[in-house]
């Protein structure tokens, strides 16, 4: 194969993210914590502007966990996540212990269904198991439905932690994605918007939760001249080296953002007239993406042989990496037993649907792309 790959969602960097890495390793600050880690939180803290406490973790799923252990979730509580997701929403759940409880999506932003959200809570305390936390989702960088969720929410008294690895960038009504819940989680995974080769973020809303959820992150060693430990804690700080690139990349973040909106526009104009191809349009201008992946559902057509898998892999012998939609965190066999509300649009996003490369793309590829979808459907 001569063509080089393209690839679904690569880092771009700024030029400036040696410059930080260097200062850790000339100051021999090359572990966790340290004046670049300070500085990411701080540089994150204006970004979100008040009122958010940033703490800075390994992963966005060690954030999700310590949302958890915030909120006092232990095991054989419930709690409720929206199924179209990556496991990585739902997986801390079982690390408490506690039972996940899936709930569909709903068509428009693709995110969990307010509808089967009150249902399943409805049903769960009816059971004599009140959810104790809501584990939402801003799917592909699109924001939920986040007054009539949060109206739900509020109305039965359950916190919300919103996951929103995938939505630094986006808002809803002019408010970022990450400040609504009662805690809020970023990913800083190699293909994200913004990267710091592997990492995550805890949003709060008080200096005191910040300084709780650092407490956990680093063992949780009580105050004592000798190591003493009166709870679990885990190691979940980010490192000084890895907080160095975060701060390089945030140079970038808002040219990523455009890069990745333009890259959407393009494959709006490219499907424009294939009826059998639907590009992932947001609800209306209150929500705003960062466009981190274009999503396409694609129909079926028998006659043209056109599905979602055939596309697929029309794209990947040019050596273009696609990727399905997350497949339902209910239909997972790690998940399958566990109690789900809902019809099958998950189910039916996940078969139809289809992820582009959403990186910052040549001239070049987009020809290659353009070339693949012609020749698939003309």
């Amino acid at each position: 194969m001569h063509n080089k790959r393209i690839y679904l969602s690569l880092p771009k960097q700024s030029g400036s993210e040696q410059k930080y890495i260097k200062n850790a390793f000339e100051t021999n600050w090359i572990t966790s914590g340290g004046p670049n880690v300070e500085e990411f939180e701080h540089k994150l803290e204006k970004y979100f502007e008040e009122k958010s406490f940033v703490t800075a973790l390994n992963s966005g799923t060690s954030a999700i966990h310590l949302a958890l252990i915030l909120l006092g979730v232990k095991a054989g509580d419930e709690v409720i996540c929206q199924s179209m997701t990556f496991s990585a929403s739902a997986n801390p759940i079982l690390y408490q212990g506690a039972v996940p409880v899936f709930v569909d999506s709903e068509s428009d932003t693709w995110n969990i269904c307010p509808q089967f959200l009150e249902i399943a809570i409805q049903d769960r305390i009816k059971r004599g198991k009140k959810p104790k936390a809501i584990i939402t989702v801003h799917l592909y960088g699109n924001p939920y439905k986040v007054e009539e969720v949060h109206a739900v929410a509020n109305k039965y008294d359950i916190p919300v932690i919103e996951d929103s690895a995938e939505a630094l960038g986006s808002s809803f009504k002019g408010q970022k994605c990450g400040t609504f819940g009662s805690l809020g989680i970023l990913s800083f995974n190699g293909n994200k918007i913004i990267t710091t080769s592997s990492g995550g973020a805890l949003i709060s809303n008080s200096v005191a939760v910040k300084n709780r959820a650092l407490f956990f992150a680093t063992q949780a060693k009580d105050k004592a001249v000798h190591y003493q430990h009166s709870e679990i804690g885990y190691n979940y700080r980010m490192s000084n080296v890895c907080a160095g690139i975060g701060l390089g990349q945030m140079e970038i973040l808002h040219k990523n953002i455009e890069a990745r909106r333009e890259t959407n526009a393009f494959y709006k104009e490219l499907f424009r007239n294939i009826d059998e191809v639907t590009v992932f349009e947001n609800l209306n201008q209150d929500f705003f993406s960062n466009c981190w992946l274009t999503t396409i559902l694609v129909e079926a057509q028998n006659k043209k042989n056109s599905n979602r898998e055939n596309l697929r892999m029309a794209f990947e012998d040019a050596n273009i990496e696609c990727r399905p939609l997350w497949k339902p965190m209910h239909l997972q066999p790690i998940f399958e037993k566990h109690p789900y509300y809902g019809e099958n649009t998950a189910e039916e996003l996940f078969d139809k649907g289809l992820c582009l490369p959403s990186g910052n793309l040549s001239l070049e590829n987009k020809n290659r792309i353009k070339e693949v979808v012609l020749n698939f459907f003309v």
